[in-house]
């Protein structure tokens, strides 16, 4: 950990000197590469530097040891005792600010909702997700776009794709893939029985072009009329797009445009993000398949929270988390399990890597 927190600090200084530089002041692309980079180190230099003053006060502490006064030995042991465990914090911190990065949390999401088990109520429960997600971001000044979208007659949602855009996105959502429970009685329940219904929530890291190579005879492009729910233009023109990747099998169709070449974009910014998390999914596997039995992987089958309303909880299985406070948390107040889930995941890595 020394040798990293060495390498560290050199590129800061590095990038200090750089930053400074007349020639790269007037490249605007180098210098906010430069910059983006010293704003990502600062916050692990600070600690490091925390780290390095206290270690220095603990060094001036130990040599009042020796004083004769019995006095003076008593407070310098009081004294390195107290810094001896501001040392051990900074040190724990170091290391997590120093744990390898995941590569798409500075990205964008699309974020992919779709009603599962429970027929229209779990339609009425993924539009419910989809507003608390659309809060969330709202709370964090992230802007929100809808992909597309498939809705059903009384206000529900069988799918909905949203690209979230802003700050760090991916780091805060990644581990909200997976199966979200919901138990509670239908509006359309006359006997006023409680039902489970399921529906499940993917985080897909916008991917760039860069990030994925599509070649344009993988691709099978049909257009149609647009149909169902929501839109003036229905059956009116063949404005809708369905891309097929013919090497994967991957489908993807956009008609919440009346533009065909806006509806085609879409798509593929659909598809991109698929394969890019095609191409993710199939490298852990290849890393290590026990992996796959691990809790908390973003397994799309995998439950990973149930929200019971008539008890006003939410339940976070994979680090057994209960809350009875299901209304904050459907109206966007998301931190009160993503911080945990942060937490968790950070321990689990810090083990991975023999930190503990």
């Amino acid at each position: 950990m020394f040798d990293k927190m060495k390498e560290t600090e050199e590129r800061y200084r590095e990038l200090e000197t750089f930053l400074g530089q007349p020639e790269i002041i007037q490249d605007q692309k180098r210098f906010q590469k430069y910059a983006k980079e010293h704003s990502d180190l600062t916050p692990i230099i600070t600690v490091l530097r925390e780290h390095q003053a206290l270690q220095d006060e603990i060094a001036e502490s130990q040599s009042l040891l020796q004083d004769p006064d019995p006095e003076i030995k008593k407070l310098a042991k009081e004294e390195i005792e107290g810094l001896n465990d501001r040392l051990e914090r900074t040190a724990d911190e170091l290391t997590v600010l120093l744990l390898p990065k995941d590569p798409n949390d500075e990205k964008n999401i699309l974020l992919e909702i779709r009603a599962g088990t429970g027929g229209e109520e779990a339609a009425l429960f993924a539009a419910d997700l989809f507003r608390m997600y659309s809060r969330y971001a709202e709370l964090r000044r992230w802007k929100t776009e809808i992909l597309s979208q498939n809705m059903t007659g009384i206000g529900g949602f069988k799918e909905v794709i949203v690209l979230i855009e802003g700050h760090r996105v991916f780091s805060r959502l990644k581990y909200e893939s997976g199966v979200h429970r919901v138990q509670r009685v239908p509006e359309t329940e006359a006997q006023g029985r409680i039902h489970t219904s399921a529906v499940t929530v993917a985080v897909l890291p916008e991917a760039e072009e860069v990030d994925v190579e599509i070649k344009p005879e993988d691709l099978r492009i049909d257009v149609y009329r647009s149909s169902g729910h929501g839109g003036q233009h229905v059956n009116t023109t063949d404005s809708a797009v369905r891309i097929t990747h013919l090497p994967t099998g991957l489908v993807v169709t956009c008609q919440d445009e009346k533009s065909q070449h806006k509806n085609k974009a879409k798509a593929m910014k659909v598809l991109r993000s698929r394969m890019l998390d095609l191409e993710t999914a199939h490298q852990h596997s290849r890393i290590s398949e026990e992996r796959k039995t691990m809790v908390g992987t973003g397994d799309r089958s995998e439950r990973i929270r149930t929200y019971n309303f008539p008890q006003g909880r939410v339940t976070d299985h994979r680090i057994g988390l209960t809350l009875y406070k299901l209304d904050d948390f459907l109206q966007g107040d998301l931190n009160l399990i993503i911080e945990p889930l942060i937490t968790y995941f950070q321990s689990e890595a810090l083990k991975n890597s023999g930190g503990n």
